[in-house]
């Protein structure tokens, strides 16, 4: 498991991101930090990100029954719960139910934007969600990936993850 504290250390040694390099889609890992967070996104099937312009983000990609991923609306994501009793996400009623409504929460509309922001004392590309208080700041790691860290309101440890350049070639084009 990686630590918080490396995991910061690194992304405090990269160089910061520019918004137009968000543009592509992009395949996510999450970056264990000791977060209660951490393998969340994972045990649900989270694929990745796609950002078609600065202001057409789709935040979450999620494979659909044929294997191709599909934007996800982020905002029914049940925060409170996540932040004060992630145990109960990890429980296979949690994984049968997420499984189970998953093709109802195709994204329609993108569900964030691009921004540069501050974040730990650097300016540097940023997806700030529409209706949640979330906001994943970037760091790259090269040219063709990036480091993430999410900054979410009320969850004080680092959720970090890491962003891989996907080919052209990986599903059809989200939300077209």
């Amino acid at each position: 498991m990686s630590s918080a504290v490396g995991v910061l250390a690194l992304f405090d040694s990269l160089e910061p991101v520019a918004p137009e390099e968000l543009v592509g889609r992009w395949r996510g890992a999450e970056l264990p930090t000791g977060s209660r967070l951490d393998g969340l996104l994972t045990l649900h099937g989270w694929w990745g990100k796609e950002v078609l312009d600065p202001e057409t983000v789709h935040p979450l990609l999620f494979p659909g029954r044929d294997g191709v991923p599909r934007p996800v609306t982020p905002w029914p994501v049940p925060l409170a719960v996540l932040l004060h009793a992630p145990g109960l996400a990890r429980t296979l009623p949690a994984r049968l139910g997420v499984a189970a409504v998953l093709p109802l929460l195709r994204a329609r509309r993108p569900g964030a934007r691009v921004r540069t922001v501050a974040h730990r004392g650097v300016a540097t590309a940023a997806i700030v969600y529409d209706a949640l208080p979330i906001i994943d700041a970037f760091r790259r790691v090269d040219a063709a990936t990036l480091l993430g860290l999410m900054d979410l309101r009320g969850l004080e440890e680092p959720f970090a993850f890491v962003l891989s350049r996907a080919p052209r070639s990986s599903g059809a084009a989200a939300a077209r």
